[in-house]
């Protein structure tokens, strides 16, 4: 298991890299991606505490989880300068979630990314929260900046339904994309209503699904309390992370290698043919902070 990184090994390694970072957060928003940095870079944060033994996450520990994910991120020294460099108050932003009644989006994850953008200085009137209407949103219509964030399951036709897939509702025919285990999904980020504008992905794995036994399958037999969310700038980097999570889950639970059937090939392919982030683990700087046990990456 790979050692878990510490505040003091974070703030090393912030020193080092602070020239590097200024450079990097001073350019143009819309000119960030993944390419700028040597390797893609990946903060998965956990909580064990994070449902207290209830059914819903505490929101301060959910708070606090993402604040330090994105500031670790960014290598920003509070969540305040991490959330202004990610979104500015001329922005006008859409956060894209995920709305699948039997496995939506955590409404918690919803707010707070609500109140960190209005935070930043966003005003109200150029902030949307959609996810099955956005292509008629008038906000995300015109909007300057977008923040994808969904629960990680388990998806009969794609293998995995995460952080490139949820853009399937910005395109005019989202069928079009099933074909070949939903190979293409990557050339979602090309339509004029997305390209170039996503700042944040938040790929939330709280109580992760696993496994289905049908397309409308959710049922909690399938479903642990991993308490966790991944962020960060690469789509296909942080699927890539919750895919191998995922994998190590599938077979620890059912005591063998067990394949994602179909498999979630549009991740790799994501990285190989349509060139839009890096799948490949050893081009990810993971950066695991808080519980460790059975992180399963």
């Amino acid at each position: 298991m790979e050692k878990f990184i510490t505040r003091r090994d974070l703030l090393k390694r912030t020193a080092l890299m602070a020239v590097g970072s200024t450079v990097f957060l001073s350019r143009p928003l819309s000119a960030w991606a993944w390419a700028d940095a040597a390797k893609s870079k990946v903060v998965l944060i956990r909580n064990r505490q994070l449902f207290g033994g209830g059914d819903q996450p505490d929101p301060a520990i959910a708070a606090q989880m993402l604040d330090e994910a994105v500031t670790t991120l960014t290598g920003k020294k509070d969540a305040r300068e991490a959330w202004a460099s990610i979104v500015k108050p001329t922005d006008i932003v859409g956060v894209k979630t995920n709305v699948w009644n039997k496995f939506p989006t955590p409404e918690i994850m919803n707010t707070l990314l609500k109140e960190r953008v209005l935070q930043a200085g966003v005003s109200d009137e150029n902030l949307s929260v959609n996810d099955r209407g956005v292509k008629n949103d008038p906000i995300f219509q015109k909007s300057t900046a977008l923040i994808n964030v969904r629960p990680m399951r388990t998806h009969a036709w794609s293998g995995v339904g995460s952080c490139i897939k949820n853009y399937i509702m910005f395109s005019p025919q989202p069928s079009s994309y099933h074909d070949d285990s939903c190979a293409s999904l990557a050339t979602l980020y090309d339509l004029p209503i997305v390209k170039g504008k996503t700042r944040l992905h938040i790929l939330v794995l709280f109580k992760p699904l696993f496994h289905h036994r049908t397309a409308q399958d959710a049922s909690e037999e399938y479903m642990w309390t991993y308490s966790g969310l991944i962020a960060g700038f690469d789509p296909v980097a942080v699927d890539s992370v919750g895919l191998r999570i995922i994998q190590g889950k599938r077979n620890a639970f059912f005591q063998e290698d067990r394949p994602l059937n179909p498999p979630a090939k549009h991740i790799e392919l994501a990285e190989t043919r349509y060139h839009l982030g890096v799948a490949d683990p050893s081009k990810i700087e993971l950066v695991k902070l808080g519980w460790d046990e059975e992180t399963f990456v």
